[in-house]
């Protein structure tokens, strides 16, 4: 826990080992203190609150199974560096380092500590030659000082601050990605040596949707109009919501919003178009975390189901170790369930992505075409998922 942590991190650092520490709880100030600690180490500190990294290719805390490969990942976002690395693995390129920073590296009263010391460490690593890094939007001061650094090294570098306005730049060498779907598909190109146009990769993937949108579409009654999206994955909870920023005509309300004005007032109770990161700290309080455990989530797709309204209801399903052994298989069978039960006679277009990889214990192939066999539609990456979710509202 917390209490603990801090103490247990410092002895560790101070015996010359790098740190993951994967607790909650851990004060601002004693993150702080632990970084600067580690910065005159020269020991990465990764944390607290880091889920998850892949160092020299062996995964830690929540990691997916991804070949080697000269993509070097720096994110301040868990379930961003799983879904950045899991996409480049789907397109046969490999990772050479990921680093989770936890997520308040990049506020102001860290400043980065442990970001810079990643982007420094890349930057030395004989086998990184692309650099991708992750965070939902920096302190205004600390991405100043992030570009600035970026202008000072060699290697070509994608740039994804979720949903940011990000100045344009002059860096030959910087690529910037509003997702982190878009933040894959620049870090695989610069990797193959291919063409640099995301959108339009993006349109051609889309393409394949249309059949299945206006098919769903004719089931829906009158009543039936909003998202209802369960994440178990925070930045892609975040992502869905920098897509929908665009997409949707009805704001977004969720505890875990954009901005503030969008808060759920209660968290336990969908309304409007609804995005809840089931791993926030309210649900997570005594129990396990929901990549380990499906019930709440479970408990509240029967809930939504039973809400006239609901339209869609969207998963994230994220496979990989320390994640649940099964979740497509226990989340399929819940799905079954509901659509047989089905107690508002309306039917609910379920909509899911899985983040993980074809070597993961639970397989990617296996684990998408359990969450098929159930009903669900499959979508390629989260980021389609919110798209897709998005069209079947809006009639696109």
């Amino acid at each position: 826990g917390g209490a603990y942590a801090a103490r247990e991190a410092r002895e560790a650092l101070a015996a010359g080992m790098h740190v993951l520490l994967f607790s909650d709880n851990v004060s601002l100030q004693d993150e702080v203190d632990l970084k600067r600690f580690a910065r005159q180490r020269d020991l990465l500190l990764m944390g607290p609150g880091a889920g998850t990294a892949i160092l020299n290719g062996i995964g830690l805390g929540f990691a997916n199974a991804i070949p080697r490969g000269p993509v070097g990942i720096v994110s301040a976002a868990g379930t961003g560096l799983q879904e950045v690395s899991t996409l480049l693995a789907k397109r046969g390129v490999g990772v050479s380092q990921a680093i989770g920073t936890g997520g308040r590296d990049l506020s102001r009263a860290v400043g980065g500590l442990t970001f810079f010391a990643g982007v420094e460490a890349l930057q030395a690593d004989d086998s990184t030659e692309i650099v991708a890094l992750i965070s939902k939007p920096p302190d205004p001061q600390v991405t100043r000082k992030l570009l600035d650094t970026i202008a000072a090294t060699s290697k070509p570098t994608v740039l994804c601050l979720l949903g940011a306005d990000v100045p344009e730049s002059t860096d030959k060498h910087l690529h910037f990605a509003r997702t982190l779907e878009e933040c894959a598909l620049m870090a695989a190109a610069l990797a193959q040596g291919a063409d640099l146009d995301p959108q339009k990769f993006i349109k051609e993937e889309d393409q394949g949707l249309h059949d299945f949108i206006q098919k769903t579409r004719s089931g829906f009654s009158e009543q039936q109009c909003f998202i209802r999206a369960l994440y178990s994955g925070g930045t892609l909870c975040y992502e869905a919501q920098v897509i929908w920023k665009d997409l949707l005509t009805q704001p977004v309300y969720s505890n875990a919003p954009l901005k503030k004005q969008f808060q759920l007032v209660d968290a336990w109770h969908s309304k409007g178009h609804s995005a809840v990161d089931l791993g926030e700290e309210e649900f997570t309080l005594g129990r396990p975390h929901p990549m380990i455990d499906n019930t709440l989530r479970i408990q509240r797709m029967q809930q939504e189901v039973r809400d006239k309204q609901t339209a869609v209801i969207l998963l994230d399903v994220v496979i990989g170790y320390g994640a649940h052994p099964d979740p497509a298989a226990e989340l399929g069978e819940a799905i079954r369930h509901l659509r047989a039960e089905n107690f508002s006679g309306q039917s609910v277009a379920f909509i899911a992505s899985v983040t993980g990889s074809e070597q993961d214990p639970q397989g990617y192939a296996r684990s998408a075409a359990l969450l098929q066999e159930s009903g669900v539609f499959v979508c390629k990456s989260n980021a389609q998922a919110a798209r897709l979710a998005a069209a079947l509202v809006e009639g696109e």
